[in-house]
């Protein structure tokens, strides 16, 4: 057995120290390729060095965090490494948030030091978290460049040996208004999905190409097993469809993690057919509904298996759907995953008989340490069975066939999920309470042929005003970030409610599909 096939057995390793090893050797070998650059393993390794020996330099211990709001690109990828090779947490920070929510997520996160490219800089703002220091990634004039504070060339960090309890990233569920929720990540939790990877053939022959944002945990869950293993990331700033099928032929691509509305974007490319898809041997899938249709369509056009994944980025258990194992199940989640164990409850918290429906809740390795500084959260999405065993809470319904597989209903938190990202409805609900002209409100979502589902507000006026649906919306939509704009706006007189004064939000979709 090699050195490297031992730290894979593990029951724990480091992601970072992985990178040496595949440095020392094979330092030529490609490691991270964006449209302006590719890095060797040899580089990346060196590079990460610098960047851990700044981040101590400017005192930075293990434990600290740095923030991450940039778009996907081979230095934003070296920072991500850098830093956990000194211990320090990232919390990757979507550049579509408003920058009220970004200054929030960056003060909630302690974040002592701030790396952003251009288009963030702009959004965030000269005035949002004015006393953390910033990094330019990309160079630009907004910050100090990431070339002029980088540690020198050759400075070797001092040596930190993470613990799997240590937080390894800070990812936010939401946060346009009210407290964001960051949800912290151990090092344990990342080796569990390293692990897991050996699987599905990842190896030093791994070329995986991404278009989800660093931000995201759906491409975290496959850009550090691809790390890991040696292989090759290809980083894709914004997909398209047809610049996504040229560079998955142009570099015979073999891994990738797509959410469904891209899925159906690229089937539904007129020039899907034309292109040599045929160096695929697995294409993954999370965050958001996979209709079954779409999902036997990929597995007649596209080779290589089909994975779905479906869980949480807080972790607890995950279930896998291996479609192209599976073809009758496709309208399912798939099974637990080896370690993972799945149970439904009731709302007393019993679990339900088998057969029946109940809310998802899972425990693995892979699970969250907890909400940043919010003990009460963390309590609250936590379910403990009889002999202790601590569960996270999905809030999604569902139930298990004969066979094991998971088949979920609907979702208890009413959560939207646009285009692969989470939209909380009661976000926007509070942004729309702010305007002067709303006495009430209701956001619910409803599908979008474009965006999988989309967020439509429903909306009561106060009394003797005349603000108009189309100004409502224009205004409520300059105020949220760019995946939770709202696609409509409705006058309504008065929102249905059981008697216990519980908005029906079920009534307001059917009134929206007669609509």
């Amino acid at each position: 057995m090699t050195d490297f096939q031992a730290a894979m057995n593990r029951d724990f390793g480091v992601i970072a120290e992985q990178v040496r090893f595949h440095a020392h050797e094979s330092p030529e070998r490609p490691a991270l390729v964006d449209p302006a650059r590719t890095l060797s393993y040899g580089a990346l390794d060196a590079l990460m060095d610098r960047i851990a020996a700044g981040l101590q330099r400017d005192g930075l211990r293990a434990g600290d965090a740095i923030a991450v709001c940039a778009a996907s690109s081979v230095n934003y990828a070296a920072v991500f490494l850098g830093a956990l090779r000194a211990g320090v947490a990232v919390a990757p920070l979507a550049p579509g948030s408003t920058p009220a929510s970004l200054a929030r997520m960056i003060e909630d996160a302690e974040a002592r030091i701030l790396f952003v490219d251009a288009a963030a800089a702009e959004v965030i703002g000269d005035a949002a978290a004015a006393g953390v220091p910033r990094i330019a990634l990309d160079g630009c004039a907004a910050a100090r460049a990431l070339e002029a504070w980088l540690a020198p060339a050759g400075k070797r960090p001092a040596a930190v040996e993470p613990e799997p309890a240590w937080p390894f990233n800070i990812i936010y569920s939401s946060g346009t208004t009210g407290e964001p929720k960051g949800i912290v990540q151990g090092h344990g939790m990342r080796w569990a999905h390293v692990r897991r990877g050996a699987k599905y053939e990842y190896g030093r022959g791994t070329v995986t190409l991404l278009s989800t944002p660093l931000y995201s945990n759906t491409t975290l869950v496959v850009f550090f097993p691809t790390i890991a293993y040696g292989g090759c990331v290809i980083l894709m700033p914004k997909f398209d469809a047809a610049g996504y099928l040229k560079l998955a032929e142009q570099h015979r691509v073999t891994h990738t993690m797509l959410v469904p509305v891209q899925y159906q974007r690229l089937m539904a490319h007129p020039a899907f057919d034309a292109h040599d898809l045929s160096s695929f041997r697995f294409k993954f899938s999370t965050s958001a509904p996979f209709n079954a249709a779409l999902k036997a369509d990929v597995l007649k056009r596209w080779p290589g298996g089909l994975i779905e994944f479906y869980g949480m980025t807080e972790g607890g258990g995950t279930c896998i759907l291996e479609a192209h194992l599976h073809p009758d199940k496709l309208h399912t989640v798939g099974q637990p995953a080896e370690g993972s164990d799945i149970r439904l409850i009731d709302e007393s918290g019993r679990e339900v008989a088998p057969g029946e429906a109940g809310e998802v809740v899972g425990h693995s390795a892979g699970m969250m340490v907890g909400y940043h500084r919010q003990p009460e959260k963390t309590r609250e999405a936590e379910w403990f069975d009889p002999a202790g065993k601590r569960f996270i809470r999905t809030g999604d319904v569902g139930r298990f066939d004969d066979e094991g597989f998971l088949t979920l209903f609907d979702r208890k938190k009413d959560m939207i999920i646009s285009g692969g990202f989470n939209i909380y409805p009661s976000d926007l609900e509070a942004v729309l309470r702010g305007h002067a002209a709303v006495a009430d409100v209701a956001v619910i979502g409803v599908p979008s042929v474009q965006w999988g589902e989309t967020p439509v507000a429903f909306v009561v006026r106060r009394a003797g005003d005349d603000t108009g649906a189309d100004a409502l919306l224009q205004w409520a939509n300059g105020q949220l970030g760019k995946t939770q704009r709202l696609a409509r706006l409705q006058l309504i007189d008065e929102l249905p409610r059981s008697a216990i004064g519980k908005v029906l939000k079920r009534e307001l979709r059917e009134r929206d599909t007669a609509r």
